[in-house]
């Protein structure tokens, strides 16, 4: 993806592009900065530079897309989508966004979902799979904007980042229906605009 410049809506200017693996000190900062109670539901522990480094590292596999809003020079949102690489879920993603505490609510996780479905879109992607742990609310009431519907819960079925099992709530959304669903935030000069 090209370099995009984003305007929240609070009026804050954001760069959006695609991650590189010299981003790995901006990126730790960022993930550095985000709270203990929500990192602790991360699928990995993403202070650890090692693994933060390897899952760069996977962009080359052509299987992870990685993108990151900047602000002043600072990542202040890091989104993912990963595609499956069985052969019977090669039309899924994954997609996860993580927005700076101090650009929640402005609109950013929503231009992070925008770019990950487009994405998408040139990937042959035709179904979107969330995968939450459930004390992430924030995370379910997002993707149910998005038309995301809750498939299933799996009780006990993984651990937080310190070791305490959690349900694991499957939600999934049909590609077109999230489409729908995302333009209903942005007027369609902002969806011409982004293209």
């Amino acid at each position: 993806m090209k370099k995009k410049a984003e305007v929240l809506k609070d009026g804050t200017r954001v760069i959006v592009r695609n991650l590189h693996p010299d981003d790995l000190d901006s990126l730790m900062k960022f993930y550095r900065s985000i709270p203990d109670k929500d990192r602790i539901y991360l699928k990995v522990d993403v202070t650890k530079r090692k693994v933060v480094k390897q899952r760069i590292g996977l962009i080359e596999t052509g299987r992870i897309f990685r993108i990151v809003a900047e602000h002043e020079g600072d990542i202040v949102a890091d989104g993912a989508l990963e595609l499956t690489l069985e052969e019977w879920g090669k039309n899924q993603g994954e997609p996860r966004v993580i927005v700076a505490t101090d650009f929640q609510r402005k609109g950013l996780g929503m231009i992070v979902m925008r770019e990950l479905y487009f994405t998408a879109i040139k990937n042959n992607v035709e179904k979107i799979v969330a995968k939450i742990m459930k004390p992430q609310i924030a995370a379910q009431n997002i993707c149910r904007k998005l038309g995301f519907q809750q498939e299933a819960i799996m009780h006990d079925y993984v651990r937080d980042q310190a070791g305490k099992p959690q349900d694991f709530v499957i939600m999934t959304c049909d590609i077109k229906k999230l489409w729908d669903e995302l333009e209903y935030f942005y007027s369609d000069y902002d969806w011409q605009r982004c293209r």
